[in-house]
């Protein structure tokens, strides 16, 4: 089967799920360390892949076109569009789960420089967010979890800070609720930077948020770019591999 999707994917680059039997589907939404700025530097992607992050034809993406094709960084590349994506955490992540529960489809839908408040229901990135979730099961499987990692521009302001823990409760609710999908496992990660001086204030609401199947890993400690603010590559690799560990010890 897996030849067959390789020639599939050779010639066309697309792929239909319906194919190759149901998926295991991760939503990977955000700001841009979600999107993946790992090797990117002036606003230009070094090209660099590193082994973890290797293509594989049981891992796919789906597309700005809501099409399925072979995942590749950056998985971001038409999805957050007017900045440069570079290799983020879903590709170790999926590279990491894949020998455990076969074959994955990845939903990018990361926006960079995002607050929590442009996610709240019935906003464009949280319609958007729902309606490439829901493209994504069209022809089968199972959304597994949900990959959040943002918060970053929500501490510079104060206000934005200390709302963040109900704004966030609120925002995993509306959308279990909107995918039907009441008990869907949510791995956060808690900020290893930030934009403004609140950033343990946006930390301590991640890891308190009040929701049974929501998580986090911790990625306070892995190194950061010149910019104090995005992760190097190295640290993309590594935190995507938190999140797939995180992921399986929930199995």
């Amino acid at each position: 089967m897996l030849v067959f999707l390789s020639f599939t994917l050779l010639y066309s680059g697309l792929v239909s799920s319906a194919d190759y039997g149901p998926k295991n589907i991760f939503l990977l939404a955000g700001q841009s360390n979600m999107a993946g700025r790992g090797g990117v530097s002036g606003n230009k992607w070094d090209g660099k892949v590193p082994p973890a992050c290797q293509p594989n034809p049981s891992i796919l993406r789906l597309n700005a076109g809501l099409q399925w094709e072979e995942a590749h960084d950056p998985l971001h590349i038409d999805i957050d569009v007017g900045k440069a994506c570079g290799v983020g955490p879903g590709m170790p992540f999926a590279n990491k789960i894949l020998s455990r529960i076969g074959l994955v489809g990845l939903v990018p839908c990361a926006i960079g420089g995002t607050k929590i408040r442009e996610w709240t229901r019935g906003t464009g990135h949280y319609n958007d967010l729902v309606a490439r979730a829901n493209a994504s099961l069209k022809e089968g499987g199972l959304i597994q979890a949900l990959l959040w990692y943002q918060g970053e521009s929500d501490t510079v302001k104060r206000e934005d800070a200390y709302s963040y823990k109900g704004k966030m409760e609120k925002f995993i609710q509306d959308l279990r609720a909107d995918l039907h999908s009441l008990s869907l496992p949510v791995i956060q990660v808690a900020l290893a930077s930030g934009e403004g001086p609140f950033v343990e204030v946006v930390r301590e609401a991640q890891r308190g948020i009040n929701l049974p199947n929501v998580t986090y890993v911790n990625a306070k400690g892995l190194n950061l770019k010149e910019d104090n603010l995005h992760l190097t590559t190295t640290s993309q690799v590594r935190l995507g591999q938190m999140l797939g560990h995180s992921f399986l010890n929930k199995l």
